[in-house]
């Protein structure tokens, strides 16, 4: 098999497990643990992962002037991005979070626009307004019949937050990320977010009754852990290195076909017409702004 071949395996198995993520994460909260207090979990046990993988790699040095940077990147990536989209994801349903997620291209658009005084053609603001409106209507009318339509909508906003949030995150660490190794850089992205993190989820985190926390539960706890934060960061990071940035980037659109279906499967979440009507808006956006930049690109 061909490196190709194998980095698109990577890639696909990575967005598998970010599409059933959507619902794996959602059986655990917040019956069996609390948003918070899982972030507090999913961080920490990143932080042991990757710093012991940081031992069988070559020791880089980080500029002092950099730790800033990386530490304003571990704010945007990891703490608020990770703290809205788990809070969120909470209130909400799978369906209408990994919908909501497919948003992080505009946004990416958005803030190069602002920080790095990147050009945005007639097609690409014409792309982020048609996302934005779906955006909107999702998070104003995309909530199921079933639960609080106040907590849906506020869930369906803290995903989008967390959208943002990643956005912004992608604009501030691209030259960090070519700088040095990535398991370096995330290490130190990972250790950094657990400084912002632990105050907020400890709270939370000393509420949890282990005991009465079902096996399977401990199952989807070791999968949001494991596979969600470190294999996938791993495998992308493999894609990446042997596929173009924009052939990786369209596996983005899989996560909500692969969440939708799943959890039409086990029964998490239904559709409606909103959710259909806000979704093909958000894809049309994502469209015109991603192909616009592929024509600049070329």
């Amino acid at each position: 098999m061909n490196k190709r071949a194998l980095a698109l395996i990577a890639v696909s198995i990575a967005t598998l497990i970010y599409g059933l993520t959507f619902t794996i994460a959602k059986d655990v909260m917040p019956t069996y643990v609390k948003p918070y207090a899982f972030i507090l979990l999913r961080v920490s046990g990143a932080t042991i992962i990757f710093w012991t993988l940081g031992l069988f790699i070559k020791q880089q040095k980080i500029e002092k002037s950099n730790y800033k940077k990386i530490f304003l990147a571990s704010f945007f990536g990891i703490s608020l991005n990770m703290l809205a989209f788990f809070k969120g994801l909470s209130l909400t349903t799978p369906i209408s979070a990994s919908v909501m997620m497919v948003t992080s291209p505009i946004m990416v658009l958005i803030f190069s626009s602002i920080l790095i005084r990147k050009a945005i053609g007639k097609q690409r603001i014409l792309g982020v307004f048609i996302g934005l409106v779906g955006t909107i209507l999702l998070i104003t009318f995309g909530s199921s019949s079933e639960g609080n339509s106040e907590n849906n909508n506020l869930g369906n906003f803290l995903v989008f937050l967390n959208a943002a949030s990643y956005g912004l995150y992608l604009v501030l660490a691209k030259d960090l990320v070519k700088k040095y190794n990535p398991i370096v850089f995330v290490k130190w992205l990972y250790l950094f977010g657990l400084i912002f993190v632990i105050p907020i989820g400890y709270s939370e985190f000393t509420e949890i009754v282990w005991q009465e926390i079902p096996t399977n539960i401990y199952w989807n706890i070791g999968f949001v852990i494991l596979f969600t934060t470190c294999v996938t960061y791993l495998f992308n990071l493999y894609g990446l290195s042997k596929l173009k940035p924009t052939t990786v980037s369209v596996f983005i659109y899989l996560q909500p076909v692969i969440a939708t279906i799943y959890a039409l499967i086990v029964g998490s979440d239904s559709l409606n017409l909103v959710k259909i009507s806000a979704t093909l808006l958000i894809f049309l956006g994502v469209y015109l702004v991603t192909k616009q930049a592929q024509k600049s690109t070329k």
